[in-house]
C-alpha cells in the first residue's frame, strides 16, 4: 500500500475500507490521496495515472474492487512483485492494476463463463514455450490473445533459431518463473527471456493477464507490454485457435 497510508475524501469511504476497493471511474478521474502518496514515495517525477476514457473504465467496472498493484505486493507472487518495486516502464505503474478473483476460475474458459464473455476479447494469455537444438535449450514467454494461440512450431521456433519447440512442461514453466501454472504473466520473467508479443495485444487499451497466482488478475495497459524487459512485438505470433 501507499507510504503513510490514505486518508477518504470528505463523504467518500476509504478505498482501503473492507468491501470497498478502487472506484471503478478511477483511470478517468484526477489522482487522489493513494496516487499523491505514491508520487510522494517514487520522487517528483513519477507521473499521475494516464486517463484511458471509456474504453478502460468499462472492464474496471467489472471488477469494482480492482486496485492499483503496486498497493498489492503482498498478494503477489515475488517475482512480480519485484517487477512492480522496480517498474521503469513509461507506462506508470499505478496504471496496472490487481483485480482479486477466484482461483478455482482462473482458467480462460471458465474465468469468462463466470465473469463475462465480453471479457474473451480483451484478455490476454502469457505461454512459457521450450525451444530446443541439439543438446541446449532455451526458454521464452509468449502473449497473446484469449481467441488465438501462439504459433509455436512455426513463428516461436524460427525466432528461438531451434529445430523443436513445444510449450514447457508445467514443473518446468513454474520452477523457472517462480509463478503458479494457470497465472503466468508476462511481468517479472526471469532476466534474459525474450517475451515475443503479438500486435494485437499492444493494441488495446488495457489487457487481462495473470497476476503469476491462480488468484487474481493484472489489468495492463496494451503499450505497457513492448516497454517490459526482454519483449518484441512480433507479427504473425497469434493464429486462430482451433474451433
Amino acid at each position: 500500500r501507499a507510504p503513510g497510508g490514505c486518508s477518504p475524501r470528505p463523504g467518500r469511504p476509504s478505498r482501503h475500507a473492507a468491501g470497498t476497493g478502487l472506484d471503478h471511474r478511477w483511470p478517468g478521474r484526477r489522482p487522489g490521496p493513494c496516487a499523491s502518496a505514491w508520487r510522494r514515495h517514487l520522487g517528483r517525477g513519477a507521473r499521475a495515472p494516464i486517463r484511458y476514457g471509456a474504453a478502460m473504465r468499462a472492464p474496471i467496472g467489472t471488477f469494482e474492487h480492482a486496485r492499483p498493484a503496486p498497493e498489492c505486493l503482498d498478494e503477489l507472487v515475488a517475482p512480480v512483485a519485484d517487477a512492480l518495486r522496480t517498474w521503469a516502464d513509461g507506462v506508470p505503474a499505478e496504471n496496472v492494476l490487481y483485480v482479486d478473483t477466484d482461483p478455482d476460475r482462473a482458467d480462460t474458459a471458465v474465468f469468462v463463463e463466470h465473469y463475462g464473455r465480453d471479457l474473451l476479447e480483451t484478455s490476454a494469455n502469457c505461454v512459457v514455450v521450450a525451444g530446443r537444438r541439439g543438446g541446449d535449450t532455451s526458454f521464452a514467454a509468449c502473449l497473446v490473445l484469449s481467441t488465438t494461440r501462439a504459433d509455436v512450431n512455426g513463428v516461436v521456433r524460427r525466432r528461438l533459431g531451434a529445430r523443436k519447440a513445444s510449450f514447457a512442461p508445467m514443473e518446468t514453466a513454474t520452477g523457472l518463473t517462480g509463478m503458479e501454472y494457470g497465472g503466468i504473466t508476462p511481468v517479472g520473467l526471469p532476466a534474459g527471456w525474450p517475451l515475443l508479443v503479438d500486435p494485437a495485444v499492444v493494441a488495446l487499451p488495457y489487457v487481462l493477464v495473470g497476476s503469476g497466482r491462480r488468484r487474481g488478475k493484472l489489468l495492463v495497459p496494451g503499450e505497457a507490454f513492448v516497454r517490459l524487459p526482454g519483449a518484441e512485438v512480433v507479427e504473425g505470433l497469434g493464429v486462430p485457435a482451433a474451433g
